[in-house]
């Protein structure tokens, strides 16, 4: 499936209308109806962001965003991860996160990456160069770490 990923990477008035409704439907479908989190989702930061959508035949299948230096962390973050449940276990996810990193290495070489992570997770990052810093803490009702990939 990874290598089948069409991938678009762009700023928030780069994106197309469709590209808007399906990145918000998604995130709706991942975050608020299958984790059962009712939160803000819409936290003032997108229109400021990177959008990373990766598309299999037009369908997205995965979606992050991708934050400046010392918007959320004094780092570049990459956050709002995530894989819809049709494409998930097909490498999606591992493929999203590393396009992400190189993203965030290209716009802001020599900065390391901050990224809060759901601990379910923790393994899944440190496969691909993150570090847990600090103590666990709950987000909206889901145990969370804070995860720093150094710069290359």
């Amino acid at each position: 499936m990874v290598g089948s990923l069409n991938w678009k990477c762009c700023p928030f008035d780069g994106l197309s209308r469709i590209d808007i409704h399906d990145l918000f439907a998604a995130r709706q479908a991942v975050f608020v109806v299958e984790q059962d989190c009712v939160y803000q989702d819409l936290d003032g930061l997108d229109a400021g962001a990177v959008h990373l959508l990766g598309r299999v035949d037009g369908e997205l299948a995965a979606y992050s965003r991708i934050l400046a230096p010392g918007v959320r962390f004094s780092e570049p973050s990459i956050g709002r991860i995530l894989t819809t449940s049709a494409h998930r276990g097909q490498g999606a996810g591992r493929g999203l996160v590393t396009k992400a990193i190189a993203v965030c290495e290209e716009m802001y070489p020599g900065h390391s990456i901050r990224i809060s992570a759901q601990r379910y997770l923790e393994r899944f990052y440190s496969d691909l160069g993150f570090a847990c810093e600090g103590a666990p803490y709950e987000e909206d009702g889901i145990p969370h770490i804070e995860m720093l990939r150094p710069s290359p």
